[in-house]
């Protein structure tokens, strides 16, 4: 299938920012944030992660949840504490950002003007945090502040997309949002699509994967992320897949997403 051609950056130190988003909850949202920057880490690429969702699961996972909101994400909202300032390091050895049930009231103390939505595009700029190392940000289920400042801070949009009759009407959605933003960034936003929770022993998995592949096109990820034992136990156990069940089917499953990524230049 035909494939957009990998862009070469005028700065080779800059590397990805990328937003892992959905409207929908319940899709594998948070697990593959998670797992992609832990095959990140693996490969050597120092990912950063930042939690932008006040449900704090991504820092709770890997180990970085802290009790006071000024050693969170919000500090840099709430306070402009500079963001190198509240990076911590998880249990899976890359960098994290981590978030706290205070972020969602961001939306009703901080405004929605341009300013608002370019807080943490402003932040991450300033400190070159994206020098030498993907920059991932993990959104919360909900289109309003923190979304769209994770949107506006990154330059591509990985959208988890679970294999349930609801998918194709959520993602629909998605791609609504994200055409109506490009009016106001006056550019298009570069995403992939991927399949989450599939089974391929199910019918409904294989035509819904086909009916979002027809409408998207060389924007829907070849790599499917299978439901499995393995990716659904990890975060029970605070650990990435690759941590949890190094030979599982889970943790095959985001290696190859990865190289995907890299092999098509939505992650460099």
């Amino acid at each position: 299938r035909a494939r957009e051609i990998p862009r070469h950056r005028t700065q080779a130190s800059q590397m990805a920012r990328i937003a892992v988003f959905n409207q929908k909850g319940g899709v594998g949202k948070t697990t593959t944030s998670l797992n992609l920057s832990a095959a990140l880490a693996r490969r050597g690429r120092r990912p950063l992660s930042i939690d932008l969702d006040p449900q704090a699961h991504l820092s709770y996972i890997s180990g970085t949840t802290v009790d006071e909101a000024d050693r969170s994400v919000f500090a840099y909202y709430e306070k402009s504490t500079p963001l190198s300032e509240l990076i911590r390091i998880g249990t899976g050895g890359w960098e994290v950002i981590p978030a706290h049930v205070e972020l969602s009231k961001v939306d009703s103390q901080f405004g929605k003007g341009p300013s608002a939505l370019n807080r943490l595009n402003s932040g991450i700029a300033k400190e070159d945090l994206n020098t030498g190392r993907p920059v991932l940000i993990d959104c919360c289920p909900l289109l309003g502040v923190l979304s769209l400042n994770a949107i506006f801070a990154a330059d591509r949009v990985l959208v988890p997309v679970s294999a349930d009759y609801l998918a194709v009407k959520g993602v629909l959605q998605v791609e609504k949002t994200l055409k109506a933003l490009e009016h106001v960034l006056k550019k298009r936003i570069e995403r992939r699509y991927v399949m989450t929770r599939f089974d391929t022993r199910r019918n409904m998995s294989w035509q819904i994967y086909r009916t979002i592949t027809e409408r998207f096109g060389p924007d829907m990820c070849e790599t499917r992320i299978s439901e499995s034992v393995s990716v659904a136990e990890s975060p029970a156990a605070n650990q990435d897949v690759f941590t949890h069940a190094p030979g599982s089917r889970g943790a095959k499953d985001y290696d190859a997403l990865l190289d995907e990524l890299l092999a098509t230049g939505f992650v460099d």
